[in-house]
């Protein structure tokens, strides 16, 4: 097995809870756009957590599949791959029933002089989705940028602050949670707002960058001094135990970690570990993209993986030079120009 499998694996193996939530529900699983960063993290571990629990059940993964390995690496472990376009019509409505819909397809990067790809990703696709799985449970990935930018010193946003978006892709994104929702009411259908921020991993992610920057010399920008972050293993499997708390109206659901994390303090970290002087430029703004997970703490209890893990686990790889999946976060983007 070499190191990219060994990294799957630990990312899509079950946390605590996760077959017993796939026990109590009814049905099969579509995860709706897998092929993407998160998605075969989210497939495989509830196909392992089905096969753990001698549970029958199904998992489909659904997407074009431009990349051979996500397809192998899925059929590999049991989950049925379902090459499909979901922007057309009968390819959609040809997709298998499943009482339990994760819906993970949109648009981001690129936003920029392609818009209307975008709004019909992000805002359109939904409406369509939502139509042709009336009947399912559906987990519906969103974003923090939903949010305006908040003050990081008084929690972060809280589901029930109003949405704030700034530029076309986070509008987008308030398109999306509106149309489910238009849906969710219409035809009673149950839906989860799942505000994701950030999911990481040792090749991805804010502190994959933090502290590639730190090694290499390269000044940070400070003006999003904050960050919320989690490990891509721990938001898969808060996105197969979410099913179970779907409604009609909808519920949102912040996902990211406990703390509200300073980029200074992490900068500093790396830096201790690699031996160098950390280089900033400009200084904190006091606002940032930053979520309170206390809803999800409630539900869940807090995620498996610490920080204090999490920048071990980046620290290692960046010293080891270990690849990377080279699509950076902008994260620290404050306009919504993605």
């Amino acid at each position: 097995m070499d190191a990219l499998d060994l990294i799957e694996e630990e990312l899509s193996e079950p946390t605590r809870g996760v077959a017993e939530d796939l026990a109590a529900l009814d049905g099969d699983i579509v995860v709706l756009g897998v092929g993407g960063k998160v998605g075969p993290s989210v497939a495989i571990m509830a196909q392992r957590a089905i096969a753990a629990a001698g549970l029958d059940k199904k998992v489909y993964g659904v997407a074009r599949f431009s990349d051979a390995r996500a397809r192998a690496s899925l059929e590999r472990h049991g989950v049925v791959p379902v090459q499909a376009d979901l922007t057309d019509d009968g390819e959609l409505s040809a997709l298998p029933d499943a009482a339990n819909v994760i819906y993970m397809a949109g648009k981001k990067f690129g936003t920029v002089g392609d818009e209307h790809t975008t709004w019909m990703m992000n805002s359109y696709l939904p409406g369509r989705v939502a139509q042709r799985y009336r009947d399912s449970r559906i987990v519906a990935f969103s974003t923090l940028v939903t949010y305006p930018l908040a003050d990081a010193t008084t929690g972060g946003s809280r589901e029930s602050d109003a949405p704030g978006p700034l530029g076309e892709y986070a509008a987008s994104c308030v398109g999306r949670e509106r149309v489910f929702e238009h849906f969710s009411r219409v035809n009673g259908t149950p839906v989860l707002l799942f505000r994701l921020a950030y999911a990481i991993e040792t090749r991805y992610g804010v502190l994959l960058e933090i502290a590639q920057a730190v090694k290499d010399g390269t000044a940070i920008p400070l003006e999003m001094g904050h960050t919320s972050v989690i490990w891509q293993r721990d938001a898969a499997a808060y996105a197969i135990r979410s099913l179970r708390l779907t409604s009609s109206p909808p519920r949102a659901l912040n996902i990211t970690g406990p703390e509200i994390v300073s980029v200074r303090w992490l900068a500093h970290r790396f830096a201790e570990r690699f031996g160098v002087e950390p280089v900033f430029e400009g200084v904190e703004s006091g606002t940032a993209y930053v979520l309170d997970g206390s809803e999800l703490q409630a539900e869940f209890g807090f995620p498996t993986t610490t920080l204090q893990q999490m920048i071990e686990k980046v620290g290692d790889w960046v010293e080891a030079s270990g690849p990377t999946i080279g699509k950076p976060t902008k994260f620290q983007i404050r306009d919504g120009g993605f």
